[in-house]
């Protein structure tokens, strides 16, 4: 059981970690063919509409913890206390990498 709980701690720190290092870039044309077009002689488009990247990594960490929270749900003791604050670590986590996701749209 200490290892579940040593895991789960990491897989939270990994989780958090992840979400404290998604920076999102502006996209920039690496064609050479718009890099050879002069400014002057680009006219003016209409900004592309910015496709928010789907963060897989995240995406992953989310489907593992919502995993370990139905294990933990399901587990056949209560582990002193202890099992009920691995669910509520593991909800503050998956809302915090929820929020993530909504950060980055």
């Amino acid at each position: 059981m200490k290892l579940r709980i040593v895991s789960l701690s990491a897989l939270l720190i990994f989780a958090l970690a992840m979400c404290l290092s998604v920076t999102t870039t502006p996209a920039s044309p690496n064609t050479p063919a718009a890099a050879a077009v002069p400014a002057a002689a680009a006219q003016p488009a209409a900004a592309p509409a910015a496709v928010p990247e789907e963060h897989p990594e995240i995406r992953d960490a989310l489907r593992s913890l919502r995993s370990a929270k139905d294990h933990l749900e399901h587990a056949a003791h209560d582990f002193g206390g202890h099992r009920v604050e691995a669910i509520r670590a593991t909800d503050e986590a998956i809302r915090q990498l929820e929020v993530c996701l909504k950060f980055d749209k």
